[in-house]
């Protein structure tokens, strides 16, 4: 016998468990009125199990990179080299295969905006990480 600051009488929670069995066992809702049910997600949802959200599921696009650049660059970065951005991205911990991007870009270059950098970038031909 279990004696303590419990709520509930042992009576009430062998009542409960068989409510609940049914739920339990079955994996899915089993109420009869189906708006009492949490709404299944859509299709267009982003997916945010994998990572921080994009604009869209092509890691190699324009729009995703330019959001990462600027997610660890932020405005105060430019304008400036290729060599400088590394370095601001190291510092800020941004992944490997971002800073190897900027590596390929010519030395001499200078860039004013993360839209200008990701053009250089994409225009390079190197992947997103």
């Amino acid at each position: 016998m279990q004696r303590g600051s419990d709520r509930l009488s042992v009576h009430r929670d062998e009542e409960m468990k068989h409510e609940l069995r049914d739920f339990l066992r079955s994996g899915h809702p089993t109420r009869t009125e189906e708006w009492h049910d949490p709404e299944p997600a859509a299709d267009d949802d982003p997916v945010i199990a994998g990572g921080p959200v994009v604009p869209n599921g092509d890691r190699n696009s324009l729009a995703t990179l330019r959001l990462e650049l600027a997610r660890f660059l932020g405005r105060t970065s430019f304008p400036a080299g290729p060599r400088e951005l590394i370095g601001v991205l190291r510092e800020k911990n941004a992944p490997d295969g971002l800073t190897a991007s900027l590596e390929r870009l010519p030395s001499t270059a200078r860039y004013g905006t993360a839209h200008e950098l990701a053009e250089a970038v994409v225009g390079a031909g190197t992947p997103n990480p």
